[in-house]
Formats: C-alpha cells, sequence, structure tokens
C-alpha cells in the first residue's frame, strides 16, 4: 500500500499545480462570475472528470502512448488547441455582437454555444476541455508511477491518488466560485460584461495557440 509520506507528498505537488492560474481557473472564475452556478459546478466536476480518466489511463499505462508515440501525442494536442481556440473565439466574437443594452442571459444563449446555464452543459465542457489537453496526459505518466510502490496493485492505488487530486481541486474551486458569486453584481454593467468575455475569450484562446506551438 501507498505510504503516508508518498501520499502526502503528492498531495503537496498537485496542490501547488491546483494554485497556479490556469484555463480551468479562467473557465471556473468566468462561468461562475456570470451568474451560471449550475454550470459553473458542471465544469468543475467535468474537469474533475477528466482528471479521474486520466489518472485510471496513466495506471494502466495507456497514457505511455502519448509519451512514446509523436503522432498520438500531436493528434490529441492539435484537436486540444482547436477546440480551446474555438471556445475563446466564441466567447470573443459575442462581445462584439453583443448590443450594449442587450440582457447578459439573452446574449449568452443568442452568441455563444453551449452556455445554457446547465450542469450538463458546464460538465460537457470541462471534460472535453481537461481530455483534449494531452500535457495532463503527459503530466499523469510522468507523475503518478513514482507514487505507486512496487508490488501495489496499479489501478487501486493510481486511482487513489487522483482523487486526492480531485478533492483538493474541487475545494479550491469552490473558493473560487464564491470569490466568482461576490463580483457577480458588478459584472451586471454590460461594459463589465464586455471587459471580462474579452479577457477570459483572449485567456482561452492564448491557451489554445500556447498548446499548438508547444512542444
Amino acid at each position: 500500500m501507498i505510504t503516508a509520506s508518498a501520499l502526502g507528498s503528492f498531495a503537496l505537488i498537485v496542490g501547488l499545480l491546483t494554485l497556479i492560474p490556469g484555463l480551468d481557473t479562467a473557465l471556473i472564475l468566468r462561468t461562475a462570475a456570470l451568474g451560471h452556478r449550475r454550470r459553473a459546478w458542471g465544469v468543475v466536476l467535468g474537469i474533475q472528470t477528466g482528471t479521474l480518466v486520466w489518472g485510471v489511463l496513466s495506471s494502466l499505462g495507456i497514457t505511455a502512448v502519448l509519451t512514446a508515440s509523436h503522432l498520438a501525442y500531436a493528434i490529441l494536442r492539435w484537436a486540444g488547441a482547436a477546440y480551446l481556440v474555438w471556445m475563446g473565439s466564441g466567447i470573443l466574437a459575442s462581445t462584439l455582437r453583443r448590443r450594449a443594452r442587450a440582457d447578459p442571459a439573452q446574449a449568452d444563449a443568442a452568441h455563444e454555444p453551449d452556455t445554457d446555464g446547465s450542469f450538463g452543459s458546464g460538465w460537457r465542457r470541462g471534460t472535453l476541455t481537461n481530455l483534449l489537453n494531452p500535457k495532463v496526459g503527459a503530466f499523469y505518466m510522468a507523475v503518478l508511477p513514482q507514487f505507486i510502490p512496487a508490488g501495489a496493485p496499479h489501478l487501486t492505488t493510481g486511482t487513489l491518488l487522483a482523487c486526492v487530486h480531485i478533492l483538493l481541486a474541487s475545494l479550491w474551486s469552490g473558493v473560487l466560485i464564491a470569490f466568482a458569486r461576490v463580483l457577480r453584481g458588478s459584472l451586471r454593467r454590460p461594459s463589465a460584461r464586455r471587459i471580462l468575455d474579452r479577457i477570459s475569450g483572449t485567456v482561452i484562446a492564448g491557451f489554445g495557440v500556447h498548446l499548438a506551438l508547444g512542444d
């Protein structure tokens, strides 16, 4: 079985990784700040679903394909990059089409794909965003095996470690959602909403470009 020391070390690594602002942070903050609380939690659980899948695949050694096959990694990388650029561009385009006096909720439904405020739509977005990021798979492939003791059942131990990551990330996501809801009143102003959309759209699309151009 995994030792308490190894479990603590893994928790420290993924905990620090969780605190670093990135794509997940941008998605969760924007969704929650717009008042879509159910959708925001859908995004959170979708991201963590992807984390669990990567953890299981890494435990089974399947993600080794990403490190062994340049073609497999490149295909997933380009698919993920295209998805992020499409998502970010859609958010940016909505700010150009939205009328200054339009109701924000109506503007969302009219101009942004898959933005209906439901838990399911958020879950799909979070899951796709995570699973189409080969760097998450590469991270798990590089880190997870180091914390699985010799002779321990790989699937059980790897899944346990992934669940530790999921727990920490979910707790931090709860903090982000609570913080975003504090800002919700300010974001009712059309000008503030456009600024939020331009920043988040640029960040998300930028992650896609970075993923496409990265090694």
